[in-house]
């Protein structure tokens, strides 16, 4: 893991925080000269909205990596280990089924507005959808490689319950509820 976050996630994080920085000055400049100098700059609003949106993908891919994602494990903590990696295997299969669909649709429709353009800078509407399919790409190695490794049989507890917060741990250590 140490491998993929120095030359995977940490290049994402630094264009991440390029582009948030990008969007801030676009945006404040805009601000300015649209409030002391009543005029402003046109691209700004077309290319934030670009970089929003390829900041919230490469955002979800890296989270995805860093398994930061919200959950909800409450029942996982009371389940034996065997209906653990019942659950585990399920839940990465239907999400690597999810993320193959999204990946043709975003690949069907970044075929459809390829030829169409944006109106103030005149690029191709696809690039809308690239972060997509880059994200969709890495979620379903993630979600592979981690079947890969169920098979395997090398999966820890941390591995198939991958939050950890109080409230959740304080119950896995009381055990089954007595219904008395």
């Amino acid at each position: 893991m140490d491998t993929v976050r120095k030359y995977l996630i940490r290049p994402i994080e630094v264009v991440i925080a390029a582009m948030l920085a990008v969007m801030l000055v676009l945006v404040l400049l805009n601000v300015v000269l649209r409030y002391a100098f009543n005029s402003g700059i046109t691209v700004t609003e077309e290319l934030s909205r670009l970089l929003f949106v390829w900041l919230v993908f490469l955002g979800a891919a890296v989270a995805l990596f860093e398994r930061a994602h919200l959950g909800v494990d409450t029942l996982l903590h009371l389940l034996p280990r065997p209906a653990k990696i019942v659950c585990f295997v399920l839940s990465n299969a239907f999400m690597l089924y999810l993320s193959w669909l999204i990946f043709s649709g975003s690949w069907t429709q970044a075929e459809i507005n390829y030829g169409s353009t944006t109106p103030v800078l005149g690029l191709s509407q696809s690039l809308y959808f690239v972060p997509v399919l880059i994200f969709t790409a890495m979620a379903m190695f993630w979600f592979s490689a981690m079947l890969l490794r169920s098979l395997r049989g090398r999966l820890s507890d941390n591995d198939l319950v991958g939050l950890k917060d109080e409230v959740a741990g304080a119950i896995a250590e009381a055990g089954p509820v007595d219904p008395r």
